[in-house]
């Protein structure tokens, strides 16, 4: 798994849908998610900090927990099936812990409000991310294929505290 951020909230060109943008740490790879308008605004608010004078549903989720002394330890969002993703929320309660079925944008509205990590299994981010970085994986390409261009069979033979072959 792979720890992910929110990084915002953007607007397909085409379609006008707005999508929820995570990140990995290194900035190098982006896992866009569309949602719906709700969602977009929960996250927006989320990330923003504002506080609504009644509590809405994410807002309302929160205060369950807190009032059954329940933590979001994390969210995963673990398959891509069919261009849907799924996710859960990984809840304690004392010692107990409970895995809950949740769409992903709702798992990270709700992740925002608590400051709860955003996991992403990495099949996951194989299937449907996209670079970010292209310069940097180009430069990295480019240097493994350096690399390799450069080995020789005895780079792998002649190690040095190893013995080869009929040495005793």
């Amino acid at each position: 798994m792979i720890e992910m951020r929110v990084a915002g909230i953007a607007l397909d060109a085409v379609t006008k849908s707005p999508i929820v943008l995570l990140k990995d740490a290194s900035d190098r790879r982006a896992l866009p998610i569309y949602i719906g308008q709700d969602q977009a605004k929960a996250i927006i608010s989320a990330l923003e900090k504002q506080t609504p004078p009644r509590p809405l549903t994410h807002d309302l989720f929160v205060n369950l927990l807190q009032g059954w002394n329940m933590s979001l330890e994390k969210i995963i969002i673990h398959a891509l099936q069919d261009n849907t993703f799924y996710a859960i929320l990984c809840v304690r309660q004392g010692e107990a812990k409970k895995e809950i079925d949740a769409r992903p944008s709702d798992a990270i509205a709700i992740a925002l409000r608590t400051d709860s990590p955003i996991w992403v299994m990495e099949e996951v981010i194989a299937d449907a991310s996209i670079p970010v970085d292209r310069d940097a994986d180009e430069e990295e390409r480019r240097a493994f294929r350096e690399f390799v261009s450069n080995i020789r069979p005895e780079d792998f033979s002649q190690r040095k505290g190893f013995k080869t072959g009929g040495e005793a």
